[in-house]
């Protein structure tokens, strides 16, 4: 069974269909990566998985228990209860990381996990502990936001979405907000999360390290999936279009 399944997905904002007929499965563990051109529906497929944005149409399942599905050609969701339960499977890092100003690093992290998992606060803050230490920051704990790099912040940010146990992580192109050395710091953190085998879907724009670090690629263009596979599929993709895009990667190829 599926971790995360989206079937038949499609969303239109003011008239414009910004997902076709998406289907889109990940299995538990799993590393998948979502490429492709700006304005692919890329960012807006993540949003939808996870319920920032309500789909038209399609079905959407967590370890098989149905979240949204059509009826009468359009999208009906799960009552709250299941919604609220469906949402600790996962965690999101923004682009823009989205730190609450006012909290410390600490606080950032164990907020959620105390007052919306209501788990035990001193477990909470020996896990938050162990995760600013796998993120080389623990010195940083009562650091507030506007003290730390953007690299800092995205890292702060990768251990607040830890702090709720998912069982997977999406990431909205994690290093687009940061210059190219801060980048290949927070790639390399990503990296190092995949020895604890939680699943993850990145969407990016940093070919190399999707082609790195992958089970799986998807290539999305004007609202579909063009195609997908291994990374070594996609990166020597005869498909036209996917040759296209990644031609701008020459070095990928």
């Amino acid at each position: 069974m599926a971790l995360l399944e989206m079937k038949n997905i499609r969303k239109t904002f003011d008239q414009l269909l910004v997902l076709k007929d998406i289907s889109v499965s990940v299995e538990e563990g799993e590393i998948l990566s979502v490429i492709g051109p700006s304005g692919s529906g890329k960012s807006t497929l993540l949003r939808c998985a996870t319920m920032l944005e309500t789909i038209d149409f399609g079905e959407i399942s967590y370890e098989g228990e149905k979240v949204a599905w059509a009826e009468n050609g359009k999208a009906v969701y799960a009552p709250a209860p299941v919604l609220k339960k469906t949402s600790a499977c996962f965690g999101l890092v923004f682009q823009n990381f989205n730190l609450f100003p006012h909290m410390t690093v600490m606080q950032n992290i164990t907020d959620a996990p105390i007052r919306v998992q209501k788990r035990n606060r001193d477990e909470v803050l020996q896990d938050a502990e162990e995760l600013l230490k796998k993120m080389g920051l623990s010195d940083k704990a009562d650091a507030y936001p506007y003290q730390l790099s953007g690299g800092q912040c995205q890292r702060v940010a990768i251990a607040r979405a830890l702090a709720l146990n998912p069982k997977i992580l999406f990431f909205d192109e994690p290093t687009s907000a940061l210059d190219p050395e801060l980048t290949g710091e927070v790639l390399k953190v990503i990296r190092s999360l995949a020895d604890l085998h939680i699943a993850m879907v990145i969407v990016t724009h940093e070919m190399a390290f999707a082609k790195d670090i992958s089970d799986r690629v998807i290539f999305m263009a004007d609202g579909v999936i063009v195609e997908e596979g291994t990374p070594e599929e996609i990166f020597a993709s005869g498909n036209e279009r996917t040759r296209s895009f990644l031609g701008r990667y020459g070095h990928i190829m």
